[in-house]
């Protein structure tokens, strides 16, 4: 009984060694397991990724001109509205009354006119009279018919006719100048009292309304005035991004875009730039420090519509499925080259940071601060390639060009189909050295035990 014990215990002993020594505790170290994959010519497009909300190209912000309270509101949040339709109206009490006294003081004035073209034409009739009086007058006292003071009083009616007569055309000027602005008056209390009735500038829908019937607003000749209501035109909708200072130059107006939003999870957008900022916009506060500010450029984004003509769900009534205001992410196509590309957790730099997590995804991503390392170009770049003879990696320079979340472009150091250590991540980035050997593995075996690289 003893011994069978006894020759368990040894079974179970030789087996641990034997375990132990194919895992390198015992006998040497550990062949350190590595993905393989070829180099290879891909498509690399870099992206620029930024946050933002979606908004109508087209989003007009109506204000009464004028103060007081809203009698009449003919629409609601959501309807679609045409240009010139009416859309409310504000009490025109006393507009309406200055309406009509200037309406009144222009018929004053018309009669005025009319009265003083009256005086122009009686005081014409009586200068042909002096005149003709008076040319009867010249020849008699040449003939030394009349004498000098019948002669001196004709002519003095002659002449003061001839005054009245000028005094009568410029009496008709000044009533018709008169009547021009008592006309402009009218004009001008009419448009006053117009703006007590408010149309809708544009075709488009109701996408915001602030305002309840019976309300009192102040007009924009009152400081800024209260927005009534929003028209915006939902057949081209566009995104509001804010992209950061050390990303602006990768973006170009006409560029791609790729927009995900949160309301459709499962759908993505196509887009493209329409308009990038001249000036930034701070997020910050002038007394904090210049460290802690960020400084973004806002970049408009255009939703193509027919990337979302076939949408089914949103906003069903109303010409596009978005509400102003969604959330909406946007990667920005840059640039886009065709070349020779590695995976983008292959490449590593000259000074291997120690303090590193290792990344235990099955996408073996980069770190931030690994992917930040490989955008300095004054940084040398280098990667492993694989020698299938001796199952060893060689630390080989390379330099790089642009790269995506999955791959980078390589300029030189490679060439096609040769072989480079693909992961595990942490394996290159802190274990893996020049003319160590290795063993070549599959991502699914390499991670489908321990899988703790």
């Amino acid at each position: 009984m003893k011994l069978k014990h006894i020759l368990i215990g040894v079974g179970i002993l030789i087996v641990l060694i034997a375990v132990a020594k194919m895992t390198g505790l015992i006998g040497g170290k550990q062949i350190e397991k590595v993905t393989v994959e070829k180099a290879g010519d891909k498509k690399v497009v870099e992206t620029v990724t930024a946050s933002g909300k979606i908004q109508p190209e087209v989003e007009v912000k109506l204000s009464s001109e004028v103060s007081g309270e809203v009698t009449e509101l003919l629409v609601k949040e959501g309807d679609v509205v045409k240009k010139g339709q009416l859309l409310c109206k504000v009490r025109p009490d006393v507009l309406q009354s200055g309406y009509e006294r200037a309406v009144a003081s222009y018929n004053s004035q018309k009669a005025a006119v009319a009265a003083s073209e009256q005086a122009l034409a009686q005081n014409q009739a009586n200068f042909v009279n002096a005149e003709a009086t008076y040319k009867r007058n010249v020849e008699l006292y040449n003939k030394k018919v009349i004498s000098t003071s019948e002669f001196d009083a004709a002519k003095a009616a002659y002449l003061t006719a001839k005054a009245n007569l000028a005094s009568a055309k410029e009496n008709v000027t000044g009533a018709k100048f008169g009547l021009e602005q008592s006309g402009a008056n009218v004009k001008e209390a009419g448009a006053n009292l117009a703006k007590t009735t408010i149309y809708s500038p544009v075709d488009g829908v109701v996408s915001k309304l602030s305002i309840e019937l019976g309300d009192r607003i102040l007009g924009t000749s009152q400081m800024a005035g209260t927005e009534i209501m929003r028209i915006s035109n939902l057949n081209t909708m566009e995104v509001n991004v804010d992209v950061n200072e050390n990303d602006i130059n990768r973006v170009n107006v006409g560029d791609s875009a790729v927009i995900e939003v949160d309301a459709f999870a499962d759908k993505k957008f196509r887009g493209i730039v329409t308009e990038i900022a001249s000036s930034s916009t701070s997020v910050g506060t002038t007394t904090s420090s210049s460290v802690d500010q960020v400084t973004n450029f806002s970049v408009k984004v255009r939703l193509l519509p027919d990337s979302y003509s076939q949408v089914k769900g949103g906003a069903k009534d109303l010409p596009s499925p978005f509400r102003p205001g969604l959330s909406a992410t946007v990667d920005i196509e840059s640039e886009s080259v065709t070349g020779l590309a590695v995976p983008i957790q292959a490449v590593f730099t000259g000074d291997k940071d120690k303090s590193t997590d290792p990344m235990t995804s099955g996408n073996d991503q980069n770190a931030d601060k690994q992917k930040a390392k490989l955008t300095d170009k004054k940084v040398k770049q280098y990667v492993y390639l694989f020698d299938s003879k001796t199952s060893t990696v060689k630390k080989t320079e390379v330099t790089t060009g642009i790269q995506n979340d999955q791959y980078i472009i390589v300029k030189s150091g490679l060439k096609a189909n040769q072989e480079i250590v693909s992961g595990p991540y942490s394996a290159i980035q802190n274990k893996l050295s020049d003319g160590l050997k290795v063993e070549k593995t599959t991502k699914d075996k390499l991670f489908s035990t321990d899988g703790k690289k």
